[in-house]
C-alpha cells in the first residue's frame, strides 16, 4: 500500500513540530506545506512553500494538518472537507461554536476523518490514568481538579487563556470521567493589558455527578500542568510536564466499617509512583489520526468532541461575563 500523502498548512510554532513528527511517521509522507507568512522555522526542508490552502490541495494530498491561527480554522477546514481531504485541526476546533459546528458537519457529511488536536489525551500519564479509572482502581470518582499555569506565550494573539489553554482541561476532564459537563461557573481577569483574558478559575459539574475545578493562567512565573482525580480509594495525581502518575491511597479505605460508621474518614496512606513508557504525545496523536484514516482504530479526538469542548469554553466565558451559572 502506498504511503499517505500529507500536507501541512501553518508553519509557525506548532507547525514546525507537526512537520517533524509527520516526517517520522511510518506510512506517511509530507509532500506539501503552506503558509502565507513564509517559513520562519525552516520547516520546508526543500519543499515549495505555498501561500494558500488551494495550492496545498492541488498537490494531491490525502490528509492535512491545519496549524493556522484559530480565526482561520473554518476557512481552511471547510475547503479541505470540500476537496475530500482528511484533516487534523489544531485546538480549539474553531473561533466559536457556530463555526465549529459547520466544520464538524462538513467532515461528517463527506465521510471524512476529522480530528482536533487536544494533545493532552495522548500524554502517557493521562492515558494510564484513564485506563486505571476504567478498571475501577479508584472506585467512585468524586472530583477532578486541574492546574495549568505559566508565563504568557508570545505565539498566542487571537484567543484568550480559556480557548487556548482551558480547552485542554475541559476535554481531558470529560474524557477521564467519560461524562460531559452540565453546568459551569467561572471568573476571569486580564492583568497583562491584552485584549483577551489571561486568567480563569472555573468550577464545573458533570452529568455523572463528578465536580470539577480548574485554575488556568498565563501569569505565573512557574509552569504547572497537573490533574488530580479524587475518589473513593484515594487520589491520582498526573503531572503532564514530566508525564508522571502517582497514586496516594486512602489509608482508612480498608478499615473495618464499624470503626468509621459515624463518619467515613480519610487518612493518608501509601504513595505509589508508576513507571510509564514515555512516548511523545504529538507522535501518538499523529499515529491515531493516521490509523483512523486507514480504518484501524478511532482513538482520535473527534470533531464532535472538539465542538462540545468549545461549547463548554464559551459557557465559561459567558459565566464570567454574566456572573451566573451557565447550564449546557
Amino acid at each position: 500500500m502506498a504511503n499517505l500523502r500529507a500536507g501541512l498548512i501553518g508553519l509557525g510554532m506548532m507547525g514546525r513540530h507537526h512537520a517533524r513528527v509527520i516526517r517520522e511517521l511510518d506510512g506517511v509522507d509530507l509532500v506539501a506545506v503552506a503558509d502565507s507568512f513564509g517559513d520562519p522555522h525552516n520547516v520546508a526542508d526543500g519543499l515549495t512553500v505555498y501561500n494558500t490552502v488551494e495550492e496545498l490541495i492541488e498537490q494531491g494530498i490525502d490528509m492535512a494538518v491545519a496549524a493556522v491561527p484559530t480565526i482561520l480554522h473554518e476557512e481552511v477546514a471547510l475547503r479541505l472537507a470540500e476537496a475530500g481531504i482528511h484533516c487534523l485541526v489544531e485546538k480549539p476546533i474553531a473561533n466559536d461554536s457556530e463555526s465549529g459546528g459547520r466544520i464538524a458537519k462538513a467532515f461528517e457529511a463527506n465521510g471524512l476523518i476529522g480530528a482536533v488536536g487536544h494533545i493532552e489525551r495522548f500524554n502517557p500519564s493521562l492515558q494510564s490514568l484513564r485506563e486505571r479509572l476504567g478498571n475501577g482502581d479508584l472506585g467512585d470518582v468524586y472530583q477532578i481538579s486541574t492546574r495549568r499555569q505559566g508565563p504568557f506565550p508570545a505565539r498566542i494573539a487571537d484567543v484568550g487563556v480559556v480557548k487556548d489553554l482551558a480547552t485542554h482541561d475541559i476535554d481531558l476532564t470529560a474524557w477521564l470521567a467519560q461524562s460531559n459537563f452540565v453546568n459551569v461557573v467561572a471568573h476571569t481577569t486580564s492583568r497583562s493589558g491584552r485584549e483577551h483574558e489571561d486568567m480563569v478559575t472555573a468550577i464545573g459539574h458533570l452529568r455523572s455527578g463528578v465536580v470539577t475545578n480548574h485554575i488556568v493562567n498565563w501569569l505565573s512565573p512557574m509552569k504547572e500542568r497537573t490533574t488530580v482525580v479524587l475518589g473513593e480509594r484515594g487520589a491520582f495525581i498526573a503531572d503532564t510536564i514530566s508525564a508522571d502518575l502517582t497514586f496516594v491511597e486512602n489509608g482508612t479505605f480498608q478499615t473495618d466499617w464499624d470503626s468509621v460508621a459515624a463518619f467515613r474518614g480519610v487518612s493518608e496512606g501509601s504513595s505509589t509512583r508508576f513507571a510509564l513508557a514515555k512516548r511523545e504525545p504529538l507522535k501518538m496523536e499523529h499515529e491515531a489520526f493516521r490509523d483512523a484514516i486507514l480504518g484501524k482504530s478511532m482513538n482520535i479526538v473527534t470533531m464532535a468532541e472538539g465542538l462540545e469542548t468549545l461549547r463548554v469554553a464559551e459557557a465559561v466565558l459567558d459565566s464570567a461575563k454574566s456572573g451566573s451559572v451557565i447550564s449546557l
